[in-house]
């Protein structure tokens, strides 16, 4: 069976204007001269860098973006300004939940299009972000995810989270 890849395009580039969202209220209230703030800085610019990719893409192929836009735009800096309050260890425990949700959800989205060899451009596109994903991960635990009060309950929380985000945004 072919995978829908207008509906991959509209989560995966909704998922890359939330997390630009979260890292905008995490740096609006850390600042720039907190710990881990550089950190989040070059990973906020990524992820706008990848969400441009998509929005590229939206725009040649015609896909429409979620209508649930404007909710993850309050609900992305909100997560982003709570999690920056609690601590910094906090905010790379917000980093570090959604990157492994989104790694999970992109490993999921390139079996589909590998299985069915439909769409080698958005495979690429994906292969090359899950990567960045996964390294800002990585860089949220170095930074002491861990760490930050309650990280089993604030992952698993953020986590679930992402997951109802991502079915909402394919769907709506």
């Amino acid at each position: 069976m072919k995978p829908d890849t207008t509906r991959m395009i509209r989560v995966d580039q909704a998922g890359e204007f939330g997390a630009t969202r979260i890292y905008a209220g995490q740096l609006a209230v850390m600042g720039d001269r907190a710990p881990h703030s550089a950190e989040i800085t070059a990973m906020a610019e990524q992820e706008a860098g990848h969400r441009a990719k998509f929005d590229a893409l939206m725009a040649r192929r015609g896909v429409r973006p979620t209508i649930l836009h404007p909710i993850w735009s309050t609900a992305g800096y909100a997560l982003g300004a709570a999690t920056a309050l609690i601590g910094p260890e906090a905010a790379m425990a917000c980093t570090a939940a959604v990157e492994e949700e989104i790694d999970r959800h992109y490993s999921q989205q390139l079996d589909e299009l590998e299985e069915s060899g439909s769409d080698p451009e958005l495979a690429a596109m994906i292969a090359e972000f899950r990567e960045d994903e996964r390294e800002h991960r990585e860089t949220a635990l170095a930074a002491g995810a861990e760490k930050a009060p309650a990280y089993p309950l604030l992952s698993g929380a953020i986590r679930l989270g992402c997951r109802v985000a991502i079915k909402l945004a394919e769907r709506v």
